[in-house]
């Protein structure tokens, strides 16, 4: 199955991963069929389906990553996986 998931920066990911480990109440700006979404909560896990990754909220709410757009004040765009 072909998909148009764009992976997110390895350093993104590790904020995303940081906030779900420490239990950190989180603000996500993100994309929903083509519409900006804000929400407050907390990041409990990460998924995959597809070749997709996901982050599974507290709410039950699952957001591709690569339709967020900013994860507690910090932006995606701004994040790349040079070492």
């Amino acid at each position: 199955m072909k998909t148009d998931y764009i992976p997110v920066a390895c350093h993104f990911y590790d904020e995303l991963e940081s906030a779900a480990v420490k239990k950190t109440l989180s603000t996500i700006i993100y994309m929903d069929n083509g519409n900006e979404q804000t929400i407050e909560d907390y990041v409990v896990d990460f998924k995959n389906l597809n070749k997709e990754e996901f982050a599974v909220l507290k709410s039950g709410l699952e957001i591709r990553l690569d339709k967020i757009i900013s994860f507690n004040g910090l932006f995606a765009k701004n994040y790349n996986c040079d070492v």
